[in-house]
């Protein structure tokens, strides 16, 4: 699954470990999302959305 974790942060000058901690993940959990190496679970990228304060589909695509 693609997405724009990476850019989102940046756009908001966050630190991996800085969305890890709003989250409630490790920093390792954002790289591997951020990678493509992990897809995250459904009520990961809920959380994800609502801190981006997005919806899914907006931040999310198939590949």
């Amino acid at each position: 699954m693609k997405n724009r974790l990476k850019v989102l942060r940046a756009e908001r000058d966050w630190s991996q470990q800085h969305l890890a901690d709003e989250l409630g993940v490790s920093r390792q959990s954002v790289n591997a999302i951020e990678t493509g190496k992990y897809d995250p679970s459904l009520p990961l990228a809920f959380k994800i959305a609502e801190v981006f304060a997005m919806g899914i589909e907006e931040i999310f695509e198939r590949d």
